[in-house]
């Protein structure tokens, strides 16, 4: 119902903690973009994160968010595996959030998700985005089996559920299943400014990877793929723009393949830097939940070959036929020999189209929004999970 005129509605503030492991890639932008939407929506807002890992650009960005965390920053060694050195990790988090008085506990992917649910906050509803992580391990195989396993345990400690695709909410459904909790798809969302399109740098490379490097990306089905193309007498660069631990086996195979003088690596950088690098942008991923790299070079009109995994066909809505199947670099050069021979009218209105239809369901308004309307309906499920324990102990008190 809408507003008196003379009614003032009154917006409840909270104190968040966002916690989560690595300050890189997309899962730190998210964080980074909500920490911004809700530091200038008036909450408090602040971060415990990994102090290993991010490098200088990662210390950059954090020290230009700095401003915004009123309930500032605090960064400690955190594993990517389990290791005992968690329970350090789980106690520092507890202890700062009962330092700043949150009320909420908001983690990020696998590892931030555990501290901020098992941190003792009684007063705190804890929130969860998994940004894929665990979700994407092999159903069925042993390290599944092990981290569905502590998703159910750790499912009854989560007020609120705030998957950033259809996907990992299916598969959450799926492989771990209840108790029943508040659940959103929250969609990472993009600013206005990133769909002015990116003008090509002179000699740019004809293909660009932006990512970590790391084989589960499908990079070896996107050297194979080149080699293909190479073959039929079609003289392609490709760039991989990113780091990760697969990088020398990468070099490698790029060396075996006969590609040195056709693949060149160059370090993590500023996207719209990056895109401007290479006219097509390939993500030959074998899984992802919904990564932004994606999202950028759509909304920027950047033609694009990716493959249909995870929350990509989410992305691509009714153009989601234009996706490839994974770890088929057979499909992955077809794809590419589709952009490439292409009338440039006919590639142009394609991806001008996919820009549109971005536009219009991925903002970085509705995503702030839709968070903190997650924050609310938890705040609720758990006064009245409480409401409803406390009659049922009167009851059985005065029986």
């Amino acid at each position: 119902m809408a507003a008196e005129p003379n009614e003032t509605r009154t917006v409840q503030s909270h104190r968040i903690l966002h916690v989560f492991r690595a300050p890189v890639g997309g899962l730190f932008r998210h964080v980074m973009d909500l920490a911004r939407l809700q530091a200038s929506a008036g909450h408090a807002v602040g971060i415990v994160c990994d102090s290993t890992t991010g490098g200088e650009r990662g210390g950059q960005a954090l020290a230009e968010l700095l401003p915004c965390l009123e309930l500032g920053l605090v960064r400690i060694p955190m594993r990517r595996d389990p290791h005992l050195s968690d329970l350090t990790c789980l106690r520092a988090v507890s202890r700062r959030a009962a330092a700043v008085g949150a009320d909420v506990l908001h983690g990020h992917g696998a590892k931030g998700g555990v501290y901020a649910r098992l941190a003792p906050a009684d007063s705190a509803i804890r929130a969860y985005t998994p940004h894929g992580g665990s979700y994407n391990y092999r159903p069925g195989s042993p390290l599944h089996r092990v981290y569905m396993a502590a998703e159910a345990v750790l499912a009854r400690r989560t007020d609120a559920f705030l998957f950033e695709s259809e996907y990992v909410a299916k598969r959450h459904r799926a492989f771990v299943g209840g108790p029943d909790r508040v659940t959103r798809i929250v969609h990472n969302g993009i600013a206005e400014s990133e769909f002015a399109p990116v003008p090509l740098a002179e000699d740019c490379f004809d293909l660009l990877y932006v990512g970590e490097l790391r084989e589960a990306k499908g990079l070896p089905y996107l050297l194979e793929a080149l080699v293909k193309l190479r073959a039929e007498g079609r003289a392609l660069r490709l760039l991989m723009v990113g780091s990760g631990p697969d990088a020398d086996s990468l070099r490698s195979m790029v060396s075996q393949l006969g590609l040195s003088g056709a693949a060149a690596f160059e370090p993590p950088q500023a996207i719209r830097a990056a895109l401007a690098k290479g006219r097509i942008l390939v993500v030959p991923s074998l899984a992802e939940s919904l990564p932004y790299v994606v999202l950028e070079a759509a909304a920027a009109s950047q033609p694009l070959v990716a493959t249909s995994v995870g929350g990509i066909p989410e992305i691509f809505g009714q153009a989601a036929v234009d996706l490839v199947p994974s770890r088929d670099a057979g499909a992955l050069a077809s794809a590419i020999r589709r952009v490439l021979d292409e009338a440039p009218e006919v590639l142009a209105a394609r991806v001008q189209g996919l820009s549109r239809s971005i536009r219009q369901r991925f903002s970085l308004e509705r995503m702030g929004g839709d968070v903190i309307s997650g924050y609310a309906a938890a705040f609720q499920a758990r006064d009245e999970r409480r409401s409803v324990g406390s009659r049922k102990l009167a009851q059985t008190r005065t029986a």
